[in-house]
């Protein structure tokens, strides 16, 4: 829950993105919070993260983690993240994981992905009302 923000403060991508490292950072998740920050607005210059259904999932690879991270946030205003079905996205994972870990990298980004796939789960993360129960919805699928 920690690694939750709800609402989410930002209201462009950048923002977001630089809101969801300082989560992690708080949290002790990441070292170099700048360096983490850098690599996932990089990987967002070269291809849109939006994917479709509201959901966003920025990810980078950087030497600022030692394994792979997670944070997750609500924006109360849906932000443009070039989604294929030209929706903004209200819901945003922002993954983080040391350059060296390509597998577990992209298990996490299928997993967010499927998730996202059921209808429920998607009710259910817009109507969470604290960071808390956001956090349940995410860990706990039903």
């Amino acid at each position: 829950p920690a690694c939750v923000r709800l609402p989410l403060r930002a209201a462009d991508k950048f923002a977001a993105i630089e809101e969801l490292v300082a989560l992690l950072a708080a949290a002790g998740e990441v070292h170099d919070q700048q360096a983490v920050v850098d690599a996932v607005i990089d990987r967002e210059k070269t291809r849109a993260t939006g994917l479709a259904e509201g959901l966003a999932i920025p990810h980078g690879k950087s030497a600022g983690c030692s394994r792979l991270v997670l944070a997750v946030g609500r924006a109360v205003k849906p932000i443009d993240f070039g989604s294929a079905d030209g929706k903004p996205a209200d819901l945003v994972f922002l993954l983080a994981s040391p350059v060296d870990e390509m597998g577990p990298h992209i298990q996490a980004l299928a997993r967010i992905s499927r998730l996202w796939l059921n209808p429920e789960i998607r009710t259910s993360a817009r109507a969470a009302e604290t960071a808390e129960a956001l956090y349940r919805v995410i860990a706990s699928p039903t």
